[in-house]
């Protein structure tokens, strides 16, 4: 039987959820600044460093060629660190909170007063 809305909500006020999140964002913020600084230097370069980026490196190898090549270079070395890193640090959270989802209410007793009443 699917959760109801209140579990969801449930679970996204826990603790774990929270870590979970916070583990996504401190990658994909830095992440997506750095590429988009990287981006963008290549893209100014090439606009006002035409001098620069035409220096030939190998035969009719240039500077922007390479810079180009690198950009893919990077976007994919992007993919497959942010793959590594869901896998270890991420999935298993989401895991974790998955199951707890599926299985239902948490079984842990609810936390009593001194006088037996519910906190």
């Amino acid at each position: 039987m699917p959760a109801s809305a209140e579990r969801y909500l449930e679970v996204q006020r826990s603790e774990e959820f929270a870590q979970l999140r916070h583990r996504l964002r401190s990658y994909i913020f830095p992440t997506t600044v750095a590429f988009i600084v990287w981006y963008s230097l290549y893209v100014l370069l090439s606009a006002y460093a035409r001098d620069f980026m035409a220096i030939k490196v190998i035969g009719n190898i240039n500077v922007a060629l390479i810079f180009g090549v690198l950009q893919f270079v990077s976007t994919f070395g992007i993919a497959w660190h942010y793959s590594r890193y869901a896998a270890q640090k991420l999935d298993p959270l989401a895991d974790a909170l998955y199951k707890e989802l599926e299985d239902g209410p948490s079984t842990e007793p609810a936390a009593t007063t001194p006088d037996g009443g519910k906190a």
